[in-house]
């Protein structure tokens, strides 16, 4: 039975939050039914109501023209606090901005210029077909669902698709240098999972050129006024207040990191563009200060957090070397064009140097499970495949364990054929890196690889509009869960940032605050003051346990859980063995934890504290998500769901939904809401790159 409501609500651990336009199904089943040992406990299910009816080329021009509009004059009187300055963020607050709000910008670092999204490197993609081989919007939303193992929701993905074209237009009038052919055109690469060349690129700086675009738009808003930088600020607190309109996201609560000072800032809407989760594993591709405070701290205020156990293995990093690493270095996908994966035949070979192995001792592997993509599959593929040859005994390098953790990327085959100054010219800042971490030029040996996390697919739960279950609060880039299902496909992310940035956020964004501006709150609403004497009270919780253990260390122990038993391969008993170990960790955390320092200063350590906390209730949520989802789909795959030849086997007619997790308190279980997944324009089947 299904009825349809105008404001149904649903219970969080702090606050009342009410949905609009949303649809609840009263399942007929016991309320707990498929609930997997009593760790969770089933809720509503949902559904996203906010994209027009149609066809589905229609549904982003339609909602555009259905959003209500805010006079010029009425922008001045209403403002946006945007926390984050990658892509999603740098571009959204530069756009409104521009368009007359008032916005206030947040980030941790000293600089917005230094947001990860600098650290992207092989390119973003765009369906412009400029390559003429048969690419178009609707080939990208197929390639991308596709590629997502059919667990993205198609009405956010087209719409992706729809916009991507802009992107490069934006990027290109900016001033960002693409990579371009001899005739001047804009040239074109190919990433993995698709079969046609639609990645624009600037070397292997990328993310950091098309970074540099969105901060020049930004500085300009900053230099108008209608921006209010606040670097070296980490929002700490979400603010959900009744302003006599129902509980709605009205600010942050933030703590200076140079003075410690923590302070208010109120809003008439707030966005989230914080990031991925990448670091609960501790060794990731991510920077060191990457986190999900942001994210988790909106999540125990009321939004659904969604499918946190799509998080994904990116195959092409430099191994780890040691146990005195804290991060791991990627080397971009775009080395995959030219690049050749393999290992020796025989694990007698394993030792000699690789010049040495014969070609017939070879095995490209993918090249022969995949022949017709070859070494350009999926990143969860090509990423399980090669834990699967190291398994085997043939992988190279020294041993971590009992097991060698390395593949070769042979250039060898690219430079006799295009010569090395081309190749240089391709990947030369990519080669000269390798060659500085490792001290192995990669001109002359091949490169050794391994998978190493990379990126989460999973995030704040959001519709269309890139609402969160929190009215006001809305969440772009990665730290949304919107676009990419189970499984990221290469240049999607710069892809995704910049469109949501630029030109889905201030489209929808402006239907919200169309209602505003909303009723005045000032730092003595009890909304905002329970708010801030909670960081405050976290704060000085973290400094007075005076344990005998230091952050990192929780850290690093938790990162080797995760990684250990919800990282490329999962299992039922490796879940729940990891759920208990994350809940003794915790228990021990808040127990013997030594924070050092003060409060009122600057205090890496204490930084670091609340981060791993929340990354501690965050991997136990991980677990449940991924011991709940009892089928094998993209970057999530279960050992006890796998084709006889080793692939992931979805199982659709269980698992078809999206996953949004609600905070179940501080002593309660979490609770499951299901988005169910409908594909009216791609046919539902199981993936196949052979």
């Amino acid at each position: 039975m299904t009825q349809t409501v105008s404001k149904p609500s649903v219970q969080s651990s702090t606050t009342t939050v009410a949905h609009d336009r949303t649809e609840v199904t009263d399942r007929e089943a016991e309320p707990n039914a498929g609930v997997v040992h009593g760790l969770y406990t089933d809720g509503a299910a949902i559904v996203d109501s906010k994209a027009p009816a149609g066809p589905i080329s229609e549904k982003w021009t339609q909602r555009k023209f259905d959003a209500a509009l805010v006079n010029p004059t009425n922008r001045r009187k209403l403002s946006v606090i945007i926390v984050g300055t990658g892509l999603a963020g740098g571009a959204a607050a530069a756009t409104l901005g521009e368009a007359g709000y008032h916005v206030k910008s947040f980030c941790y670092q000293d600089s917005p210029r230094r947001a990860h999204s600098i650290a992207a490197q092989g390119g973003i993609n765009a369906a412009k077909n400029y390559k003429e081989d048969g690419d178009s919007v609707y080939r990208l939303f197929y390639d991308t669902v596709k590629g997502g193992d059919y667990r993205s929701r198609e009405t956010n993905v087209y719409r992706l698709a729809e916009v991507s074209t802009n992107i490069i237009d934006q990027c290109v009038a900016q001033g960002v240098p693409f990579a371009r052919e001899y005739g001047g055109l804009l040239d074109n690469r190919s990433f993995g999972g698709v079969q046609v060349s639609r990645t624009f690129y600037a070397r292997g700086q990328t993310g950091q050129q098309l970074l540099i675009g969105a901060y020049q738009a930004l500085e300009r808003q900053i230099a108008a006024k209608t921006v209010e930088m606040h670097p070296r600020h980490e929002m700490l607190e979400i603010i959900v207040a009744d302003d006599g309109s129902g509980p709605r996201a009205r600010g942050i609560i933030a703590r200076d990191l140079v003075t410690g000072e923590i302070e208010t800032h109120l809003a008439d809407a707030v966005v989230l563009a914080s990031g991925g989760y990448g670091n609960v594993f501790y060794l990731s591709t991510n920077a060191m200060g990457c986190n999900v405070t942001a994210s988790w701290r909106a999540h125990r205020k009321g939004a659904h957090f969604a499918n946190p156990c799509y998080t994904q293995i990116h195959p092409t990093c430099i191994p780890v070397s040691g146990d005195h690493q804290s991060k791991l270095t990627l080397m971009s996908e775009s080395l995959r064009n030219d690049g050749r994966i393999w290992v020796p035949k025989s694990a007698d070979d394993c030792d000699k140097d690789p010049r040495e192995i014969a070609e017939g001792d070879r095995d490209y592997y993918l090249e022969r499970l995949y022949p017709s993509f070859g070494n350009l599959v999926p990143r969860d593929i090509a990423s399980r495949q090669a834990k699967n040859m190291c398994d085997e005994g043939r992988g190279v390098g020294p041993k971590v364990g009992d097991f060698r953790r390395g593949v070769y990327l042979d250039f060898a085959e690219a430079i006799d054929r295009l010569g090395q100054a081309a190749v240089a010219e391709k990947y030369g800042n990519l080669f000269d890196m390798y060659q500085r971490i490792t001290g192995e030029n990669p001109y002359e040996v091949p490169m050794r690889i391994y998978p190493a996390v990379h990126y989460t697919m999973g995030g704040l739960w959001v519709d269309y509009d890139l609402q969160s279950s929190i009215p006001g609060l809305f969440v772009a880039g990665e730290a949304n869960f919107s676009d990419h299902g189970a499984n990221r496909l290469g240049a999607s992310a710069l892809m995704q940032g910049l469109a949501d940035g630029y030109f889905v956020l201030p489209n929808t964004i402006r239907d919200y605050l169309a209602k505003g501006p909303f009723p005045a709150i000032d730092e003595q609403n009890d909304a905002v003051a329970a708010a801030r004497a909670s960081v405050e009270s976290r704060v000085q919780k973290f400094l007075s346990i005076n344990g005998d253990r230091s952050v990192d260390s929780f850290h690093k122990e938790l990162g080797q859980i995760v990684w250990e038993y919800c990282g490329m391969e999962r299992s039922e008993e490796g879940l729940l063995k990891a759920i208990d170990l994350i809940r003794s960790l915790r228990e021990e955390f808040w127990r013997n934890v030594r924070v050092l320092g003060a409060a009122d200063t600057l205090n890496q350590s204490l930084e670091k504290a609340g981060r791993v906390a929340d990354f501690l209730e965050l991997g136990e949520l991980m677990c449940i998500d991924a011991l709940h989802r009892r089928e094998s789909c993209g970057g999530h795959f279960r050992t006890e769901s796998q084709t006889d030849e080793g692939e992931a086997l979805r199982h659709d007619d269980e698992y078809a939904y999206v996953a949004a997790w609600e905070w179940g308190g501080e002593n309660g279980t979490p609770v499951l809401h299901k988005e169910d997944l409908t594909y009216e324009f791609i046919q539902l089947k199981q993936r196949s790159y052979k």
